[in-house]
Order: C-alpha cells, then structure tokens, then sequence
C-alpha cells in the first residue's frame, strides 16, 4: 500500500446537501489520503457524520461558527502529513484530482501552494476559477471566473491558489502561521500566499487537477456578507503584507478605487456593507500594522520578486481575467 503523503481538510457549515456528490469524489480518489472534516457549528440537522463520509474521517464538531480562516487553521494543527490538501464541501475533485497535486507538488520544490482548475458546477462550460491574482495596487480577485472555456487551464504561476481546492506544503503553512483568523472568511487564502511569497516561496496552479465548485455555498458571493468581508479584508491585506516602497505606489490607486467603489454602490444594496468594511477596516487597521512588523520581518524575497508577482495591466485588472 502506498504510504500516506497528504491530507485532506473539509471545513462544513450547513453543507448537507453536498454530502453525497462529496463522498463519492472522495471515495474516488486514485492515491490514499487522511480525511479531517471540521464543522463549524452547524444547525443540528445539517452536522456531517460518519455515513456523510469515507469511513478513515476523522471529525471534529464546533460549538461555535470560528469561520473558513479559524477552522481551517484548527483542522491543520492535527495534520500529521506533509501535505495538506483544502477543499470546499462544494468542490467535488475528478479522480486524479489528489494525485495530480501531489505530483505537481513533487516537480515543484521551490512552490509552497498549488491551485486547481475550478470548473463550474452548474455551468460545466464555463470556468470557475484558474487561481488567484492579485493587482499592483491591492485588488485580489480569482482568474478567469465566469469564462468560457474556450482556452485551456495550463500549469504556472498564481499569485495564490483558491483555498476552495488547493495544496499546501504543511511544513510552509505552520512557518507562515495558516490563515488570519479575523479574516473570518474571504481572502484569507490571497492573504496567506502573499505571505508565503514574501518568505520566498511560489504559488503555482496544477492544471489537470480538477474540480467542480458551485461556490457560494454558505455564503453568496456578492451577498452583503461577501461585501463586507472581501472590502474590508483586502485593505487589511494590502496594509500588512505590501512592502513599504511598493505600498507607496500601490495606496493612492488603492484609495482612489474604494472610493470609486462607494460611489458606485450609493443607493444600493452594496452601499451599507461596504461602509461597514471601510469603518472595521480602520478599525482593525493598528493590529494590521503590528502584524505587518512580523510579516514584513520575515521577508526573504526582493521588491522585484514581489512586485513581478503583481498583475499590473489596467486593463487585465479591470476584466478581472
């Protein structure tokens, strides 16, 4: 039997739906793996358990909602491989998904994280998501949402891979310290690959691993909700892990594009929760800072490194392509 290199962490939050698309992805994969299902104090109904799953899953019940950032976070402190593999319960992997991640980590030394290609659930012609990237002046958003898939997902780098399905070396993870839990959700995974970045590593994207996502399954992505969270963390990434002569270029376009954006949602349902991100994102801003000292302590990388990194295109930033 092949010994077990890797781990999957399953975080749920009233997912029951998925379970049984789930389970026989899972039970479909073409190499062994661990299994930890973490749930984030769902309603009583919608709480996985041991027929949801392969039988080797180990679960762990939250009293209380710690959030996509948090709960993963506390799932990968039990991982014993040296992978650790994330994936949505709304993400349902071709056979080959695991395997072919863990080949692309073996080709890949020098990357710490690996993204998949995210196929459309609902929509199998159209791409979910080819990783994330991230514009030169603090802008994160996932390639190729929505396209058609008219043009192939090809192996390279991301700026960060969509924690919705992606890999992690577990040894790099623990030395960036995971997610930041007051992310909550949303982010978090553009947030931990700048780190890891800025530490020396890469991020690449694994093209023939495969999964199909629905997306939004506990949280809808232009929900207020979404709103909130992705306006006021992205601020809080760009404060903590921008090194210092690129934030200086990066903040007046950064600033003049949130302004832009409450402009634009005057009057809408956007409007209130993204007012609340611009107040608890200078609210949050002094512990931001303070954690940038560390964060930035650790760099390894060049400016040049980072700032290549970057998309810088006007154009490709505004077709979020």
């Amino acid at each position: 039997m092949q010994p077990i290199g890797v781990t999957v962490v399953i975080v749920t939050f009233n997912s029951r739906a998925h379970f049984p698309r789930l389970r026989a992805a899972l039970e479909g994969q073409t190499i062994p793996y661990a299994l930890i299902v973490l749930d984030n104090a769902s309603d009583a109904d919608q709480r996985p358990t041991a027929a949801d799953f392969p039988a080797h899953a180990q679960f762990l019940q939250q009293d209380r909602n710690l959030g996509f950032a948090e709960g993963n976070n506390k799932a990968a402190a039990l991982v014993e491989t040296p992978l650790m593999a994330l994936l949505n319960p709304d993400a349902f992997p071709e056979p080959d998904w695991l395997a072919e991640l863990a080949a692309a980590a073996a080709r890949h030394p020098e990357a710490a994280a690996f993204g998949s290609t995210q196929i459309s659930a609902a929509e199998p012609g159209r791409y979910d998501g080819l990783g994330d990237r991230y514009g030169a002046y603090g802008f994160p958003w996932r390639a190729a949402h929505g396209a058609l898939r008219t043009f192939p997902a090809i192996d390279g780098e991301a700026f960060s891979p969509c924690a919705a399905a992606a890999l992690y070396r577990i040894a790099a993870w623990r030395a960036a310290g995971g997610f930041e839990p007051s992310y909550f959700c949303f982010v978090e995974d553009v947030d931990l690959g700048f780190r890891l970045r800025l530490m020396g590593w890469t991020c690449r994207q694994a093209a023939s691993a495969v999964v199909a996502h629905i997306g939004g399954a506990s949280a809808a992505r232009r929900s207020a909700f979404a709103v909130y969270h992705g306006r006021r963390n992205r601020i809080w990434t760009l404060l903590r892990c921008m090194p210092w002569p690129l934030l200086v270029l990066a903040a007046p376009l950064h600033v003049a594009h949130t302004l832009l954006q409450v402009a634009l949602s005057v009057g809408g349902p956007h409007f209130r929760p993204t007012m609340a991100a611009l107040r608890d994102a200078l609210r949050g801003s002094p512990a931001a800072l303070q954690a940038r000292r560390q964060i930035q302590a650790s760099r390894t990388a060049s400016l040049g490194a980072i700032a290549a990194a970057f998309t810088w295109s006007p154009l490709t930033m505004a077709r979020r392509r």
